[in-house]
C-alpha cells in the first residue's frame, strides 16, 4: 500500500539529505544549506525566504531541547492555517454538487476524475460524470473507461459538440435524478491560450445559472513534477475563473513536493487531494499536519 511518507521520500531526501541527523547546534552554514535544498525542492524563492526567516527567529528564541525538525514543523504549519478547512462538500448539503475539473494538457485530469469517483463512492455518494472535453476524439473513450470501472453514468454529446451544452444537460440530469456528485471533465487547455480559457469561462458561466439548484466548486489539477510552472498555471486559471481547490498529481514520481508550500503561501488556495500513484485508490485527501509530518519525519 502506498503511504504519504513513501510518496514524499524523494522530496524529503532533497530537502534534508543528511541535515538535522542529530540535535546538535544549527549554525548558519546548515541554515544556508537548508535554504538551497528548499529551493531545489521547488518551494520557490518567496516561500523559502519566509520559511528560513521564521526558522532562524525560532532557533534564536527557543532555548529548549526541541529538535530542529520539530521547530521547522512549527514554522511550516502557519502557512496552511488561513486556508485549512473542510471541503465545500458538506454533510448538510442536499443539493447536487458539481465539481468542474480544469487543468492544462497532460496533468492527469481524466485519471483524477476516475479516482475522485471512487473516493466519493467510498463515502456512499452517487456520482455521475460529464464528458465536457469534446475536442479530443479519445477523451470520451477514456472517461467512459473510468465510468465503467466505477459503474457510473457518463453523459456525452460526442466529439465536436458544445461542451457548455454537455455540462448544462448533465446538471439538469443531476438535479432530476438527485445525484450527489457531478464531476465534469473539461478539455485540457494551456493557461496562456486565451481562446481556450474563454471556452472554460463559458462553461463556468453556464454552471452558475444553476446556483440555486446546485453547489459547485472548480478544482484545478496540477502536475507536481512541473514545479514552479504549476504556480504560473494556478495563477492564470484563478484569475480567469476562480479556483476553489487543487489536486496535485504525480507527487510519487518527483522530488518537487516543496511546491505544496509555495502554492498555499502564494495563492491561498486549499490543496484538496494528492495523487500518489497510478492505481484507482492512490488519491489522498490533503491534511496539512499529515503532510508536514511526512516531509519532516
Amino acid at each position: 500500500m502506498i503511504t504519504l511518507a513513501n510518496t514524499l521520500k524523494a522530496t524529503r531526501d532533497r530537502i534534508f539529505g543528511t541535515l538535522f541527523k542529530t540535535n546538535s547546534h544549527v549554525d548558519n552554514s546548515i541554515i544556508n544549506e537548508l535554504e538551497d535544498r528548499l529551493l531545489l525542492a521547488d518551494t520557490g524563492v518567496k516561500t523559502t525566504d519566509l520559511i528560513i526567516e521564521a526558522l532562524t527567529a525560532e532557533l534564536k528564541t527557543q532555548t529548549d531541547d526541541t529538535s530542529p525538525k520539530e521547530k521547522l514543523k512549527k514554522v511550516l504549519m502557519p502557512l496552511f492555517e488561513s486556508i485549512e478547512g473542510p471541503s465545500i462538500i458538506s454533510e448538510g448539503n442536499n443539493k447536487p454538487h458539481l465539481i468542474l475539473v480544469v487543468g492544462a494538457n497532460g496533468v492527469g485530469k481524466t485519471t483524477t476524475i476516475g479516482k475522485l469517483t471512487k473516493y466519493f463512492q467510498s463515502m456512499q455518494k452517487s456520482v455521475v460524470l460529464a464528458a465536457g472535453d469534446t475536442f479530443r476524439a479519445a477523451a470520451f473513450d477514456q472517461l467512459k473507461i473510468w465510468g465503467e470501472r466505477n459503474k457510473v453514468k457518463v453523459i456525452s454529446h460526442g466529439t465536436g459538440s458544445d461542451p457548455g451544452a454537455v455540462v448544462y444537460d448533465a446538471i439538469e440530469s443531476a438535479c432530476t435524478q438527485n445525484t450527489d456528485i457531478l464531476i465534469a471533465d473539461t478539455a485540457g487547455r494551456l493557461h496562456n491560450k486565451k481562446n481556450l480559457m474563454e471556452e472554460i469561462k463559458k462553461i463556468n458561466k453556464i454552471s452558475n445559472k444553476f446556483k440555486d439548484k446546485i453547489s459547485k466548486e472548480t478544482m484545478l489539477v496540477l502536475d507536481a513534477s512541473t514545479g514552479q510552472n504549476a504556480i504560473t498555471q494556478a495563477k492564470e486559471f484563478n484569475e480567469a475563473i476562480g479556483i476553489d481547490g487543487i489536486v496535485l498529481t504525480k507527487l510519487d514520481g518527483t522530488a518537487k513536493g516543496g511546491i505544496v508550500f509555495s502554492l498555499v503561501n502564494e495563492l491561498k488556495i486549499p490543496i484538496r487531494f494528492l495523487g500518489m500513484g497510478e492505481q484507482i485508490d492512490d488519491l489522498c485527501p490533503f491534511n496539512a499536519i499529515d503532510f508536514i509530518e511526512a516531509v519532516c519525519m
